[in-house]
């Protein structure tokens, strides 16, 4: 098994325990799961997943849950994702 697989497999595993702490109101454990999964695809230079992206925080490292720690809206073609935090977040859709 080569290095990036490991890598991947351990960013999408990181992924979900911090979704599943999120859901159990660990947002400190949540938040630590993602530095971590950051930190592993940064040294393996690797990109991390849409999922991943779409759902965490680039400010506070929080696992985002929309009505429960973020806010969802659209606006002329694109969604915005504000976190608690304030800091925003804008993806296209169509």
């Amino acid at each position: 098994m080569d290095t990036e697989t490991v890598a991947r497999e351990r960013i999408e595993r990181l992924r979900e325990l911090a979704e599943e702490a999120t859901l159990a109101d660990r947002d400190d454990r949540a938040r630590r799961y993602v530095r971590r999964a950051r930190r592993i695809a940064e040294r393996n230079r690797l990109g991390l997943p849409r999922e991943f992206t779409r759902f965490t925080c680039d400010s506070c490292d929080a696992y985002l849950r929309p009505g429960r720690n973020a806010r969802v809206r659209l606006q002329d073609g694109h969604v915005v994702v504000t976190c608690d935090c304030g800091a925003q977040a804008r993806y296209p859709y169509d």
